[in-house]
């Protein structure tokens, strides 16, 4: 504003730049698009890293404005993966996307060291982490509760920019939670604000406090949350590629059945209405990992803890390995928030786009590259142009009606 008698300038008059109109709903065009997100915590710098080539590939098709959010139906995401979905997804003041997926790997070199912070090593730090996870949590979490909580504000999941869906466990009643953005317009005491789902999802046992809300309904019901990470109990180990993009997807086949009309293309059941890209944040090789004869020796206390690791929660929030199975020593850590760590992590990434698109043997439980395919950037690049024809298909049908 211009005080004091000053002449008003050119760019305070100017009016504001126009918000971009949202992306019309999938009865607009021919696919269902869904991208999930699974868990990891440090190890998010991965699919953060794939992700920003993603959402390179879709400005270099449609504009430096184009975000992830604007592409798809739904991004699910838990852990980790709920955390970017969240940034994603959750509005600014413009009602766009509050981050860039470029922006996500700013905000783990940034924040990982301060959300996990390091032990100092010594003779007695085996002793030390083996008696703190027995007595109770590795970390209190009260910087990630924070930041989670500075970026979304008071945002709740009814004001996504996109639909998103976050699984979490119920400790008190011993069963699955899903938060969607669907169900928290039909039901508000779903409608919790992000930074409790976010902060919920996070809760990973031995690592973080479990995290208790309430929400409460315009007419005055409150419903109480006791929450934890999904991995414990809503993660099948055989399923665990696949269960979190089921989660979305059941999560739509729902709304088909509520008749809501964004969906009304074609039957739920019919897969190729939906174009989907699960994104997890790699696993250790095997070998490297936990054997039978190990394993028949321990007790409790091994179980919890050994050598650094976690063996029961590692193999409870088993990650997608989708793309990568490959991670070993401290890459394989989902708490080792040293630069040095953390800017591999984010090479492996790198790495991970280079190599050839690769199928999971359902034999072997090998990944085996595809002929045909070229390589993970390759395979995105196109995915991107799928993505891109779907959006300007539903601009385009939408302008015409």
């Amino acid at each position: 504003m211009a005080s004091n008698g000053e002449a008003t300038t050119e760019s305070e008059t100017a009016a504001p730049a126009p918000v971009p109109e949202p992306t019309p709903p999938p009865c607009q065009g021919r696919l269902i698009t869904v991208l999930s997100i699974d868990g990891g915590g440090i190890r998010g710098l991965v699919p953060a890293t794939i992700l920003a080539c993603l959402e390179a590939k879709l400005q270099e098709l449609d504009g430096p404005e184009a975000r992830i959010a604007d592409y798809f139906d739904v991004i699910a995401g838990t852990s980790t993966g709920a955390l970017i979905t969240s940034m994603l997804a959750a509005p600014d003041d413009n009602r766009q996307p509050l981050f860039a997926a470029d922006d996500l790997t700013k905000f783990y070199l940034e924040n990982g060291p301060k959300i996990f912070p390091q032990q100092r090593v010594g003779f007695l730090t085996p002793v030390a982490n083996l008696i703190g996870t027995v007595r109770g949590p590795k970390y209190d979490g009260s910087f990630l509760h924070d930041k989670i909580k500075s970026l979304t504000h008071d945002v709740t999941i009814a004001d996504t920019v996109t639909n998103i869906v976050v699984p979490a466990f119920d400790v008190k009643y011993l069963q699955p939670i899903i938060f969607s953005t669907y169900e928290a317009k039909n039901e508000p005491l779903k409608n919790a604000h992000l930074s409790d789902i976010c902060i919920s999802t996070s809760a990973a046992p031995t690592y973080f406090l479990a995290h208790f809300f309430k929400t409460t309904s315009p007419s005055g019901e409150s419903r109480e949350f006791h929450l934890i990470d999904r991995g414990v109990a809503a993660n099948n180990p055989i399923l665990s590629i696949y269960h979190l993009t089921m989660v979305a997807m059941s999560m739509i086949s729902k709304e088909v059945l509520r008749e809501n009309q964004d969906f009304k293309l074609g039957k739920p059941a019919d897969y190729r209405h939906y174009l989907v890209i699960s994104i997890g944040t790699g696993t250790a090789t095997m070998a490297e990992k936990y054997t039978a004869p190990a394993c028949a020796k321990w007790g409790v206390l091994r179980w919890l803890y050994d050598s650094g690791f976690t063996p029961l929660i590692d193999i409870f929030s088993h990650a997608s390995a989708d793309m990568d199975d490959s991670l070993v020593g401290h890459t394989s850590s989902v708490d080792i928030a040293t630069e040095e760590n953390m800017e591999a992590l984010i090479g492996i990434g790198k790495d991970l786009l280079k190599k050839p698109v690769a199928r999971v043997n359902i034999d072997t439980g090998v990944h085996e590259p595809v002929d045909g395919e070229g390589t993970n950037e390759e395979a995105l690049a196109r995915f991107a142009k799928k993505l891109s024809e779907e959006r300007r298909l539903r601009r385009n049908s939408l302008s015409s009606s």
